[in-house]
């Protein structure tokens, strides 16, 4: 378990509501109120593009829609709340700034503090966006949730899954791997089966002229620049406590001195600020020495994975699916591959495609066609020789 999770237990929130939902408690409710309840939606609500579509959409189909916005960063969110008014829908805001850097942000930075890359979208997804959106449907008598996800459900043998959104461009199925069956049952995204163009030319339709000529959303909510310079502001004492230490070759031959090694990723070849007189990547990262390994881009390549913390929804057929394929970053294609369970409860992916720049501490999603299967986190890969 990550020590965001334990962070969130001890402050006696769960991960997965024992709270029974609103809508399981109807015996208590007539009639009237339980067809006024099927028609409630919470909806988290940003006063972006994607959520003011999702808000208008879901009126236009006959549901009476509330908006939540979650304050975690930054300004009060003013803007939501005027377009809320605007629109005259119902609007709350959760003011979880606290919590949220207790836990999320303090999990990227210590992510990096140990040699890993992480992605705060698929942690904060279930431990905060989702929880407390269903949360809140409860306290605000809410059958469904819906957020601006560019994705899409499916039911197939009594299972949930989340599909791929029709934008290749702004799929975001591979961040929700981890969300549950209780929680997937009450959601609604209704941006999935449209491209982002698509859904600018219906706010102009709409009269929201203004709102669809506005620029993309930042991909982490909490960082507008480089996440070094977040490190270093929001985590002075790196610099103290790591230090600079040496790029080294597969020898263990020391090239040159880097700044620390929570500065770089997996793959990374700019800013590495060392001339070798030939393109250098980052193919290992070693916290106990402070050591950054270079090579080039051959040596990024890999056949084998390890993986770690899986959420699988059937895993018969991840397992023995033979059209199994496996995302190891956001926006990267998907490389066909076969799982194994190892006796440590690790997954053993092979690819049987090239893959390169595996990365600890990003997802690995596993899609059978444009279904997600379920995900899991790439995990250290030492040791992996003994298994393959």
């Amino acid at each position: 378990m990550y020590l965001c999770e334990v962070l969130l237990k001890r402050r006696g929130f769960s991960l997965s509501s024992t709270r029974k939902p609103v809508f399981l408690q109807a015996k208590t409710m007539n009639i009237r109120e339980m067809n006024k309840i099927e028609k409630r939606v919470l909806v988290g609500m940003s006063g972006g593009i994607d959520s003011t579509a999702t808000c208008l959409m879901l009126q236009e189909q006959g549901h009476e829609i509330i908006g939540l916005t979650m304050w975690v960063w930054g300004d009060e969110p003013l803007e939501a709340r005027q377009l809320a008014r605007s629109m005259g829908i119902e609007h709350h805001v959760a003011d979880e700034r606290e919590a949220f850097r207790n836990v999320i942000v303090r999990n990227f930075i210590d992510e990096y503090r140990q040699g890993r890359t992480p992605n705060p979208c698929v942690m904060c997804n279930p431990l905060f966006k989702f929880r407390i959106l269903t949360e809140w449907a409860d306290k605000l008598n809410c059958r469904y949730i819906a957020t601006g996800h560019y994705t899409r459900l499916e039911e197939l043998n009594g299972k949930i899954y989340i599909v791929a959104g029709d934008d290749e461009k702004k799929d975001q199925s591979y961040f929700l791997w981890r969300l549950g069956q209780d929680v997937l049952r009450r959601c609604l995204f209704p941006l999935g089966a449209y491209t982002k163009l698509q859904v600018r030319d219906y706010l102009r339709d709409k009269g929201y002229t203004l709102k669809a000529e506005e620029g993309e959303s930042m991909e982490v909510c909490f960082i507008k620049g480089d996440y070094r310079d977040f490190l270093r502001e929001h985590s002075p004492e790196i610099d103290d406590e790591v230090g600079p230490g040496w790029f080294v070759n597969s020898e263990g031959v020391k090239l040159g001195e880097h700044k620390g090694f929570p500065y770089y990723t997996i793959g990374q070849r700019k800013g590495l600020e060392i001339a070798l007189g030939k393109p250098a990547y980052v193919l290992k990262i070693n916290p106990q020495k402070n050591t950054v390994m270079l090579g080039d881009a051959e040596q990024l390549k890999a056949e084998y994975m390890l993986a770690e913390q899986d959420n699988l929804i059937d895993e018969g057929e991840v397992l023995g699916s033979s059209g199994l394929t496996v995302r190891i970053r956001y926006r990267s294609k998907p490389v066909p591959c076969s799982v194994k369970r190892l006796e440590d409860g690790r997954l053993l992916i092979h690819f049987e495609a090239e893959a390169s720049a595996i990365a600890p501490g990003q997802s690995a999603v596993f899609y059978i066609g444009k279904r997600v299967a379920g995900g899991s986190f790439i995990a250290s890969q030492r040791g992996i020789g003994m298994y393959i």
